[in-house]
């Protein structure tokens, strides 16, 4: 018998039985389509969460001050350790690992535009934080080392806090009162797609003046009293991510040797650093990817298992023409060849559907708009050769068995077979 042949008697069975043909044919389009989507939702949920990542800033760390656990040079366990603004300084100056430093100074203070009020967040930053934390502005500028120099009151504002404050109205030059004190507007930064930040929530939500002038005009009351130059906490950028460690290192040796504690009581500093969160996440999302691939796999395993099961079903049904075509001369490997040839068909021809039905949804929904929550899938090379090794494998399976029983059957049982 010829792949013509083959392929009428195929086609043929197919419009006799559409219906079971549709739900045989479905189970492996859904399976193709099933690892190609879900493994790309996989990825696409890492990328993105790696994109959010980054809008804390790329390879930054966050310090706190903590408590100490161990004894130091006569200073007993368990003092607080509170940051200043000299510790920004001393990292500054000292640590040759670290790129770019800040200290933060943070407070909830009373804004007064001339169309609204609240009551945001305000950061008191240094020119450097805008870069290394990734703030763009919309509208306006950013600060700049003069800003900072002379301790002008200038203020950005959030993407979130312009809506508030002025509704949609010209913010930039606009005069804004902060408990108060007269500052002007210089920028509005970009929208910023982010989970979540450290402190005082999103950046959306905030509002960034220089550091001189919050110290100046809204310092921090702490159990001591009014204190200049305390810090909420410091961030800094390592200069290379292969010497982050290092820089970490530095940076405690830095601040134990101004406040009194060993470099090695890591309970001495809090520290949040982003690349460690980042590898975090990788894994986390590496595995739900596995995951989602494994459930995929199966899937497709099981619309590879109803194939077979469907085709010894039809070797049953043509018992009889199987003894006929033996009795006039069909050779084992014809039969053989004859519904392996029909299985296989049927198996790949599902196969290409789920295919072109999976790879179509990835690049469909890249175009359309959806929401924050649900990523774009990424279409991976890695899914796609997984999927069709898997048909493969079903391919050969779902068709030898049925097709091994076919030719295995002699001509007078099929004759007999009512």
């Amino acid at each position: 018998m010829n792949l013509r042949e083959i392929f009428r008697q195929t086609f043929t069975a197919i419009r006799t039985h559409r219906m079971r043909s549709f739900l045989t044919m479905f189970g492996i389009v859904w399976g193709m389509v099933s690892v190609i989507l879900l493994v790309g939702l996989g990825l696409g949920f890492g990328r993105d969460q790696q994109n959010r990542m980054k809008s804390l800033g790329t390879d930054v760390v966050i310090v706190w001050g903590g408590r100490t656990s161990e004894q130091a040079g006569g200073y007993a366990a368990g003092r607080e350790i509170r940051l200043c603004i000299d510790d920004v300084r001393a990292i500054q100056a000292e640590c040759y690992s670290v790129k770019a430093v800040s200290p933060e100074l943070r407070q909830s203070l009373p804004e007064t535009s001339q169309f609204n009020a609240a009551n945001r967040p305000v950061r008191g930053v240094w020119p450097a934080y805008q870069n290394f934390r990734s703030l763009q502005v919309g509208e306006g500028r950013l600060m700049t080392e003069e800003d900072e120099a002379e301790g002008r009151r200038v203020v950005i504002l959030g993407h979130d806090a312009r809506e508030q404050l002025f509704n949609g109205q010209p913010a930039v030059d606009a005069t804004l009162m902060i408990k108060g004190l007269p500052y002007t507007v210089i920028g509005v930064l970009a929208k910023k797609k982010q989970n979540s930040s450290y402190g005082s929530g999103q950046d959306n939500t905030q509002l960034f003046v220089p550091y001189a002038a919050m110290a100046r005009d809204f310092p921090r009351a702490t159990g001591a009293g009014v204190t200049r130059d305390w810090l909420n906490n410091l961030v800094f950028e390592v200069e290379n991510p292969d010497e982050h460690e290092q820089a970490v290192q530095q940076v405690y040796r830095t601040l134990g040797r101004l406040h009194h504690f060993e470099p090695t009581d890591k309970d001495a500093l809090f520290v949040w650093d982003t690349m460690n969160a980042a590898k975090l996440l990788r894994r986390i999302f590496s595995v739900m990817t596995l995951f989602f691939g494994t459930v995929a796999i199966t899937t497709l395993s099981l619309g590879g298992i109803g194939v077979m099961n469907i085709m010894l079903v039809s070797v049953t049904e043509r018992t009889r023409e199987i003894g006929v075509r033996k009795a006039l001369g069909a050779s084992r490997g014809d039969i053989l060849r004859q519904f392996f040839a029909e299985s296989a068909l049927l198996t790949l021809l599902s196969g290409a559907l789920g295919l072109i039905f999976g790879v179509g949804s990835c690049v469909l929904l890249e175009q359309v708009s959806l929401p924050e929550f649900i990523p774009h899938p990424v279409i991976s090379l890695v899914a796609v050769i997984a999927a069709l090794f898997t048909l493969s494998v079903l391919t050969v399976t779902a068709g030898m068995v049925p097709a091994m029983r076919a030719a295995d059957l002699t001509p007078v049982e099929c004759l007999r077979y009512e």
